[in-house]
């Protein structure tokens, strides 16, 4: 028995949020007539939100291309998914919260026309990204198949994302980036690193040359790395992930010995994680599976 995911990473070059959404549409109809069994289509990080000006004025052209998540945008790309019957992730988007604050916010659309999850990213890259950060993690259900887990660029680098997306059952872990600095061979390793500790899929879409780094990439629960685009120039990476890998990598453990999620029992005691001013509470410890619903963190307090 398996589950697969038939996936597409488009590494593209970010349009103009001046431009139309039409240009869009057809760049999505362009990669399923390529790759027709294409159930998950991913774009990079601000996909349709590039700007394109003289320097001191991109945070302008952002809140200029800021709209909430019941817009105009967001109506277009849902009646896209359902014209096309997939999953749509069409990178992050500048979101204009219900205060006028700017959200760095990736998107999700279901094959039946509508949005299906949204999350903002918890972590801005500061001090350059002017965005609002985010307040919650997201998990997403593909019904029949699996779990999607956010996360954007930057979030990568803080461990507690991924680990708290696994533990809510996130079984994928899709990383939309737009990374243009020298520092892409870094998340490469991260993205191996937070696969290999959480035990699930990791897929990092980037933006293409010559504005950004490329090497997108999915890495399976193991650390293995499936597939990887080239740097240079724009490009699809396909795969079909079987989401039962997640499962048997948890059951058997990596390379057939460590099993993380097991670590601790009921009888342990808590350990106290001084720097979150919280706990790891071992009967609290092992994440969400697919016959469950996903894990919600702690009300807070």
């Amino acid at each position: 028995m398996s589950r697969p995911l038939p996936i597409a990473l488009a590494q593209a070059p970010p349009r103009l949020a001046t431009a139309p959404l039409s240009g869009f549409a057809e760049e999505v109809e362009s990669l399923l007539a390529r790759f027709p069994q294409t159930r998950l289509a991913v774009y990079p990080e601000l996909h349709l939100c590039g700007v394109d000006g003289p320097p001191g004025r991109e945070e302008e052209q952002l809140q200029e291309a800021a709209e909430p998540l019941d817009g105009r945008r967001t109506r277009q790309l849902a009646e896209l998914a359902g014209d096309l019957g997939i999953w749509l992730l069409p990178g992050s988007v500048c979101e204009r919260g219900p205060g006028g604050e700017l959200f760095n916010t990736a998107l999700a659309f279901s094959p039946d026309g509508r949005l299906a999850a949204s999350y903002r990213k918890v972590f801005p890259w500061r001090p350059r990204e002017p965005y609002v950060p985010g307040d919650r993690f997201v998990v997403m259900e593909i019904p029949g198949t699996g779990r999607i887990g956010f996360s954007i660029c930057y979030d990568a680098w803080f461990p507690e994302v991924a680990r708290h997306l696994a533990w809510m059952g996130a079984e994928v872990i899709v990383n939309p980036v737009m990374t243009t600095t020298g520092d892409r061979a870094q998340e490469l390793v991260l993205a191996r690193a937070n696969a290999i500790v959480n035990q699930v899929f990791v897929v990092s879409v980037n933006t293409a040359g010559p504005v950004g780094t490329g090497r997108s990439l999915v890495v399976d629960p193991e650390g293995r790395v499936r597939t990887e685009a080239p740097s240079e120039g724009a490009t699809v990476l396909t795969d079909v992930l079987d989401l039962d890998e997640v499962s048997r990598v948890r059951t058997y453990g990596t390379a057939g010995i460590n099993r993380m999620w097991e670590q601790f029992t009921d009888a342990d005691s808590p350990l106290e994680l001084p720097l979150y001013g919280g706990r790891i509470d071992p009967r609290r410890w092992r994440p969400a599976t697919p016959a469950e619903p996903p894990a919600e963190p702690p009300a807070r307090t």
